[in-house]
């Protein structure tokens, strides 16, 4: 067995008596292990964040700075390592986990540098007779102790979304990482420690999902901030009593492929998007809607190019497609591909499972919209083609959707260019790209199911910040 790494409660490394063992998705061999964390452990975590507080809040913005580039020194500093570490525990190509630690260590750098920036502005206040000699002054303050929880499928860089804007704010924050992949999480507690982030601004624990809930509902957390699916994202916000919640929720991104666009540039970028990680993220391309005219090029296009990618353990470099978090997932993916086939739908590429834990990278034409792999999030490697004839349609047909977190359109048209952007109902629209293109200091979240607030360290520490307003009288003086 790999190394065990003990637990970040408030400044110290602990254990519990519960043991978590971590597997790889691909072959369920022993990554490594850590401690799932006790309810005694959770209620220290708490008030040490409460404690901590008022000193984390009276970081100058150069500390909190500071804490945060070194962070970001540090990822990169150990990329390959924590690379490794992640792809281990995710299943992730390895490829892509080292895109994840080179963008958790931008999250870092942001963050820092929003610290810095964080400031106010002055308000005329004489608009009317009985303002005249005063002025108005706002500043942001912490909104204090925060309370969050990170999902399995971008564990080092969505933990690092939720820590470095609550450090750049000046709150302490406790995390509760995913209990498949906590390795991650754990490291950038580690990160932070060596960095000099005074004890109780951060804690990792991994724990069950009823102790989960305790965050969820303890009001001495401030705000509350998830990542994970639409349901339970929802019941969360619906039991979180006054604080504020940043809900970053599922997702079925809808692509448009226009008849002006370049087909050959489209293929290539709905592969990434649709494919990357085995089609789990929130954003991944599942609904691509191809205008009539150059339907029959793409579909066969993509399929080929579908069918060329090498499926295989995440750890070899030539992988790009590998095995999905755990066999039941796989289950389920089957599961919808069948129902949807027995509906109508027609397979152009997979379509089989290939292992436990690998389902083949699979494209689908003629997929009735209230099948799941259309009406649900896939969050699988699986792509379904439609038809379309007129843009507006096309439109309406990616809005026929309770999601709407990014969609992606093809176009050199400008007209459907700012038609799209107008009408389509998301948190962003991505043109000549797909919806799963992100960078890591862009607003990010969604409308609908898809969620609430945003992601990017400047809008999240707002979301995790308070105004506050200065009047000053100066005929007073």
């Amino acid at each position: 067995m790999a190394t065990d790494y003990r637990f970040y409660l408030a400044g110290q490394w602990e254990q519990s008596a519960q043991k978590l063992v971590v597997t790889n998705p691909y072959d369920d061999s022993v990554v490594a292990a850590t401690w799932l964390a006790s309810e005694a452990d959770v209620e220290r975590a708490t008030q040490g964040a409460v404690s901590a507080a008022p000193v984390i809040g009276a970081l100058a913005a150069f500390e909190r700075a500071a804490i945060l580039a070194q962070a970001s020194v540090i990822l990169t500093r150990r990329r390959d390592e924590v690379g490794r570490m992640l792809s281990a525990e995710a299943g992730k190509p390895i490829r892509d986990a080292l895109t994840e630690v080179d963008r958790a260590a931008m999250t870092f750098h942001v963050a820092s540098e929003e610290a810095r920036r964080l400031g106010g502005e002055v308000i005329p206040l004489d608009l009317a007779a009985h303002g005249k000699g005063r002025i108005g002054i706002v500043r942001r303050f912490p909104i204090g102790p925060v309370a969050a929880i990170s999902p399995f499928n971008f564990p080092l860089n969505l933990s690092a979304h939720k820590i470095a804007p609550a450090i750049a704010a000046g709150n302490p924050i406790v995390l509760k990482p995913a209990t498949k992949t906590p390795l991650s999480a754990l490291f950038l507690a580690s990160a932070l420690d060596e960095a000099g982030l005074p004890a109780g601004g951060l804690s990792v624990l991994p724990m069950s999902r009823e102790l989960g809930d305790r965050l969820v509902t303890d009001e001495r957390f401030k705000l509350l901030t998830f990542t994970g699916s639409s349901s339970v994202g929802w019941d969360m916000k619906a039991r979180a009593g006054k604080k504020k919640v940043i809900l970053e929720l599922g997702g079925n991104a809808g692509v448009i492929i226009d008849e002006t666009a370049d087909v050959a540039y489209a293929v290539k970028r709905v592969v990434t998007g649709g494919f990357a990680y085995a089609g789990q993220s929130c954003i991944s391309v599942q609904r691509v809607f191809v205008h009539d005219r150059l339907y029959d090029e793409f579909a066969r296009l993509l399929a080929a190019k579908v069918q060329s990618l090498v499926v295989g353990h995440p750890l070899d470099s030539t992988t790009d497609v590998g095995p999905m978090i755990d066999a039941g997932e796989v289950d389920r993916i089957e599961a919808w591909v069948k129902e949807a086939v027995g509906a109508g739908a027609r397979v152009l590429a997979g379509g089989t499972r290939v292992s436990r834990s690998v389902y083949a990278p699979t494209v689908l034409d003629g997929v009735p919209e209230v099948a799941k792999v259309c009406a649900q999030e896939v969050f699988a490697p699986l792509v379904g083609l439609y038809r379309f004839t007129d843009f507006s349609q096309a439109i309406a047909a990616v809005n026929r959707s309770r999601y709407g977190l990014q969609a992606g359109v093809f176009t050199n048209d400008l007209t459907h260019m700012l038609a799209a952007y107008d009408a389509i109902e998301a948190g962003g629209v991505i043109i000549n790209d797909v919806p799963s293109w992100r960078i890591d200091h862009m607003p990010y979240g969604g409308v609908k199911d898809s969620g609430i607030g945003r992601e990017g360290p400047r809008y999240t520490i707002e979301e995790m910040t308070e105004p506050k307003l200065l009047v000053i009288n100066r005929d007073t003086f």
